[in-house]
């Protein structure tokens, strides 16, 4: 055991967080994501029973969101015509700015299909067991400076 290090993060995904560089991405997915076939050429990695803040709120007390890109966080945007409300999004936006200065201003929306194509490129997909619809985000690793 470690002192220190989020429950939730588990040897596996520690280890591939610690593997991913500059500009790599991962994707943390909501249940109804196809991560096993989007991630055919990325890691992939359950977190069977876990929801995605419980995820993101532990993954970015390690990890470094990338200050060259504009947007190193990216949501899945609603598609139109779908009537869905996402409020998880503000929760991820208040995890954001506890571990980033930068805060919301982060995080942008990207098309869906737009969105799929882009995770094709992760690094790592990691699957939740996330209920909420529309819940998928991306994150790009910065550098960590000390």
């Amino acid at each position: 055991m470690l002192k220190n290090i989020p429950e939730v993060l588990s040897p596996e995904l520690l280890k591939v967080l610690c593997e991913m560089g500059h500009s790599d991405r991962l994707v943390i997915s909501d249940g109804n994501f196809p991560a096993e076939s989007i991630g055919k050429d990325a890691i992939v990695i359950r977190c069977d029973g876990h929801g995605i803040l419980e995820i993101l709120d532990a993954i970015l007390q390690l990890f470094p969101l990338d200050t060259y890109v504009e947007n190193p966080v990216n949501l899945m945007e609603v598609m139109p015509g779908d009537n869905i409300e996402t409020p998880i999004w503000d929760k991820y936006k208040d995890i954001i700015r506890k571990y980033d200065d930068r805060g919301e201003e982060l995080v942008d929306n990207i098309e869906r299909f737009q969105f799929y194509n882009e995770a094709k490129k992760a690094y790592l997909i990691i699957a939740t067991s996330e209920k909420a619809l529309y819940a998928n985000i991306m994150l790009q690793k910065g550098v960590v400076i000390k």
